[in-house]
């Protein structure tokens, strides 16, 4: 009951903690975009990720986004994990002594695998 002229009020709302799952979706989403540059965007997917899964862990209002941030986090970890094996395993076809005896023969095979990183002209 309320005296006449007050009103009744409800407590304060408490605050929504949805930061890190939105961080982690933004982090995941730049980590799918950033995987076109050399590979860097692993970094803010495996940042999303952590907060992806703390956000789930802490039970926070925003589960959906932070179960999203986590899916774009991990596509973009596995996407650029599978992506560095296929580099890694090609750079080292390229090693093979056995296939490619002296340097020069080597150093054509990175240049007929990776057209993308040729030397630049001496200036």
């Amino acid at each position: 009951m309320t005296m006449p002229g007050y009103r009744a009020y409800a407590p304060p709302a408490a605050p929504r903690r949805d930061g890190p799952a939105k961080a982690s979706l933004a982090l995941g989403v730049a980590g799918l975009l950033g995987l076109a540059f050399c590979l860097l965007g692993m970094l803010p997917a495996l940042a999303g990720l952590v907060l992806g899964v703390l956000a789930v862990s802490r039970g926070t209002s925003a589960g959906r986004t932070a179960v999203a941030g986590i899916v774009c986090s991990a596509l973009a970890l596995l996407l650029g994990t599978m992506a560095l094996y296929w580099l890694l395993s090609k750079a080292a076809g390229c090693a093979d002594e056995g296939r490619y005896p002296d340097g020069d023969a080597r150093a054509r095979c990175v240049e007929r695998e990776f057209p993308f990183a040729r030397a630049s002209a001496a200036r």
